[in-house]
């Protein structure tokens, strides 16, 4: 494990840092701000900022005296993927993604139109993709042939809210 993410992990360790985080998530605030909601002193605050900050998840600009705060996310997820098992496997020069996947997990594969589509990994159903040495690849798995040594991160997206709309229509 490398040394952010044991301090990520540390950062990730206490319900008030967590809870700072949540809020953050969902609107920019200045410490003090964030001292008030949590009911705690301004001191413990910025304490508990500092950690954050060691750990890079959360990002301060300053305006003046106010130091307004806001969410890393990247690192979060930097320190998620330390969970990912890591499989190893042969193929021949020429294997595709699909067959090389077929080696390792036990897939499911449901045909759209001209091409089969990954819905089920290891039982887990959902939206995968992938990335070829850290990058994402636009090739279908059954498109992609593999000539050379290469390091596959087989992704399921999760559905993550974004922004929700509450949208009113005139009558």
């Amino acid at each position: 494990m490398s040394q952010l993410e044991n301090k990520v992990f540390n950062a990730l360790g206490s319900d008030t840092r967590i809870r700072m985080l949540e809020l953050l998530s969902e609107e920019e605030m200045h410490i003090s701000e964030l001292a008030r909601t949590l009911n705690i002193s301004v001191p413990v605050a910025a304490k508990h900022v500092k950690i954050l900050e060691a750990a890079d998840l959360v990002e301060r600009r300053i305006f003046g005296r106010t130091h307004v705060l806001k969410p890393n996310k990247d690192n979060i997820y930097i320190a998620m993927n330390s969970f990912a098992p890591t499989k190893s496997i042969e193929v021949e020069k020429g294997t595709t993604l699909l067959d090389a996947l077929r080696g390792v997990a036990a897939i499911k594969v449901k045909k759209k139109g001209d091409r089969e589509v990954i819905i089920s990994t290891d039982g887990e159903e959902g939206l995968y993709v992938y990335e070829i040495n850290g990058d994402f690849s636009e090739k279908s798995v059954q498109n992609c042939v593999l000539d050379e040594d290469t390091t596959i991160e087989w992704k399921k997206l999760e559905p993550v809210t974004k922004l929700k709309l509450d949208i009113h229509v005139k009558k």
